[in-house]
């Protein structure tokens, strides 16, 4: 029932900047922590973001400062701005929700960052 679909991967220079979306069906993201996980070929899938419903953010040390998560509770959507990207940035992108013990993912979007 609870489903989320990500979007807005792609391809980027080094640098550059690139946003996630994360539409959620079945669930409101304001009742459950939502977040970003990542996941690169031959490397343990990593938490990137996250926020609670009390609006509280949660960032990876690697990300802090250039990624910024938000929530859009009209759209019932979780972003994930990305700036200054680097190559090691490259990585598939997972929406992530949690409630009650529940945990929820995305099929994941393919952000590749190139030189």
């Amino acid at each position: 029932q609870v489903q989320l679909v990500e979007s807005g991967g792609g391809l980027v220079q080094a640098g550059g900047s690139l946003r996630l979306s994360c539409a959620a069906s079945g669930s409101t993201v304001s009742s459950g922590t939502m977040g970003w996980y990542r996941q690169a070929p031959g490397n343990q899938r990593e938490l990137v973001a996250t926020i609670t419903p009390g609006g509280t953010t949660n960032y990876a040390g690697f990300v802090k400062g250039r990624f910024t998560i938000s929530r859009d509770n009209a759209k019932n959507t979780v972003g994930l701005q990305m700036n200054s990207l680097k190559l090691e940035d490259t990585a598939v992108y997972y929406c992530y929700r949690r409630h009650w013990g529940n945990v929820y993912w995305g099929q994941g979007t393919q952000v590749t960052v190139s030189s």
